[in-house]
C-alpha cells in the first residue's frame, strides 16, 4: 500500500471510527436540521467546515500555530453543544438566513482541524514534505464525512418521511440526545481539572 493510500484510508478511518465519536456528532448535529432535498444546504454548510478544517490542520501539521491539546479536546464537544442547541431554535425550515450556520461551520471547522491534526502528526514521520500525505488525509476525511452525512440525511428521511415523525420533534429529540453526550465529555475534558 502506498503513502497516498495509506493516509487516505487512515483519514477515512478517522473520522467514522465510533470510538472516535466526537467528530461524527458534530457532523450529524451540523447536518441533522437537513432533509435529502436540502443537499445544496448541506453541500455548502460542509464545504465550510472542510474549509476550517483544512486551515488549521495543514498550519498545525507544519507547527504554524499550536494550541495545547487539552484545550482543544475541550473545545471540540463545546462545538458539538453549540450547534446541538442552534438546532433547537430552528423553528422553520427555510434556512433563508443560514448566514451564522455557514460561519458557525467554518470556524468549528478550525477547532476540529487542529484535532485531525493531533491524530496526524503522531502518524507522520519527520519527513519535509508532508504535503501529499496531508492532501491524502485531508481528501478521506472528506470522504468519511461524506458517509457520515448521508448516513444522517438517510435516517433523517426514515424517520420524518417514511415513520412520519414530525420533523421539529425529530430534531428536538436527537439534538437532546447529541447536546448530552457532549456535555459529558465536556465535562471530562475539562481542561483546568487538578491532577
Amino acid at each position: 500500500m502506498n503513502d497516498f493510500t495509506l493516509y487516505f484510508t487512515e483519514g477515512i478511518r478517522h473520522i467514522t471510527d465510533i470510538r472516535g465519536y466526537d467528530h461524527i456528532l458534530f457532523v450529524a448535529a451540523l447536518c441533522l436540521p437537513y432533509l435529502l432535498r436540502d443537499w445544496r444546504k448541506v453541500l455548502i454548510l460542509v464545504t465550510a467546515f472542510t474549509l476550517g478544517h483544512s486551515v488549521t490542520l495543514a498550519l498545525s501539521v507544519y507547527n504554524k500555530i499550536i494550541i495545547p491539546t487539552k484545550w482543544i479536546e475541550f473545545l471540540i464537544p463545546v462545538t458539538i453543544l453549540l450547534t446541538s442547541l442552534e438546532n433547537l431554535y430552528i423553528k422553520e425550515f427555510a434556512f433563508k438566513k443560514s448566514l451564522l450556520r455557514y460561519g458557525s461551520a467554518l470556524v468549528f471547522g478550525l477547532i476540529h482541524g487542529m484535532g485531525f491534526s493531533n491524530y496526524l502528526r503522531s502518524m507522520m514521520g519527520r519527513g519535509e514534505n508532508i504535503f501529499m500525505e496531508l492532501f491524502a488525509f485531508n481528501l478521506g476525511l472528506e470522504v468519511g464525512q461524506i458517509i457520515i452525512v448521508l448516513s444522517v440525511l438517510l435516517i433523517g428521511f426514515t424517520f420524518v418521511a417514511l415513520f412520519q415523525i414530525p420533523r421539529r420533534e425529530w430534531i428536538l429529540f436527537v439534538s437532546g440526545g447529541i447536546f448530552s453526550l457532549a456535555l459529558l465529555m465536556a465535562i471530562e475534558r475539562w481542561p483546568l481539572h487538578s491532577n
